[in-house]
């Protein structure tokens, strides 16, 4: 004797999540470069560079609200 099959059921499609917006501060790296600045007074720019954290979106590289 045959089992009886069962019925099939329609899949359930979740909408599509929609992708995060970049940040526009950092364009959705997370960071700043800064050139280094040396002197009290004058502040002369080395050609050395610095990274920091972008504080618009705290380093996610997404927008906030």
């Amino acid at each position: 004797m045959a089992t009886a099959k069962k019925p099939t059921t329609r899949r359930k499609t979740r909408p599509a999540t929609p992708e995060p917006v970049t940040c526009p501060e950092c364009d959705g790296t997370g960071e700043h470069t800064e050139t280094v600045r040396v002197g009290a007074r004058k502040g002369r720019a080395t050609d050395d560079r610095q990274t920091a954290l972008c504080l618009a979106c705290w380093g996610t590289g997404h927008a906030t609200d």
